[in-house]
């Protein structure tokens, strides 16, 4: 797997990073949505750059100008509900791909912190031969990723597979560096050193969908 850690270098991301992980800027849900759209925009622009391009001429109303445009037919995949934020800033970059979403969830088993993801809703267009990108705010345990991306594979095979994610945990990424194809691409805004014994990323920030859409039942 390839791992694009943009923390690496400083940039206006940091910013973004801060706020979302500041808990007393997360009380201010609008500006928590927007700021994962922004990391979505971010992200979306550096991954553009690994995309292949075409050359093509554009009429203006004094000549013609050449310019190379990216050539991939994408399609911008997001489980729900997290993914909902991530997924518009990649579609602000995008605005031309197709979408698809999915629904995973942890399934907690009765006084344990043991858990099964499960998926339960699936919309997607055909995946053959498309450049897929597969957003989850959170990569902690990795589970969910695997588990959608294995739910996908019935709606074909993708050219190329790109994963998003905001904020991951080593061991997350470990997980699905084992369970992706080795031509994978990781885009992570941040990583972190682990995960608690529930399974949440340490520091993180939080479950992502409660900050975004407020809290829900638990099931």
């Amino acid at each position: 797997m390839y791992i694009h850690n943009l923390s690496e270098e400083n940039s206006l991301l940091n910013s973004f990073i801060a706020q979302i992980r500041d808990k007393s800027t997360q009380k201010d849900r609008m500006r928590f949505r927007r700021n994962i759209e922004r990391i979505g925009e971010v992200i979306g622009y550096e991954m553009s750059k690994s995309f292949s391009y075409k050359k093509k001429n554009i009429s203006t109303p004094l000549g013609e100008s050449s310019i190379s445009l990216f050539n991939n037919d994408i399609v911008v995949c997001s489980i729900l509900r997290a993914g909902i934020p991530l997924h518009n800033g990649l579609l602000n970059y995008f605005d031309m791909a197709e979408n698809a979403f999915i629904s995973a969830y942890r399934k907690h088993e009765k006084q344990s912190s043991s858990f099964d993801i499960h998926v339960e809703y699936l919309a997607s267009p055909d995946l053959n031969n498309k450049s897929l990108i597969l957003a989850d705010p959170m990569l902690a345990t990795g589970k969910s990723l695997v588990a959608t991306y294995k739910a996908l594979q019935k709606c074909g095979t993708p050219k190329e597979l790109h994963l998003v994610s905001v904020i991951g945990s080593k061991e997350g990424i470990a997980y699905i560096s084992q369970n992706f194809p080795e031509n994978t691409h990781l885009w992570i805004a941040a990583i972190d050193e682990m995960l608690n014994e529930k399974g949440y990323i340490i520091p993180g920030l939080g479950d992502a969908g409660d900050l975004a859409f407020g809290e829900k039942l638990q099931k």
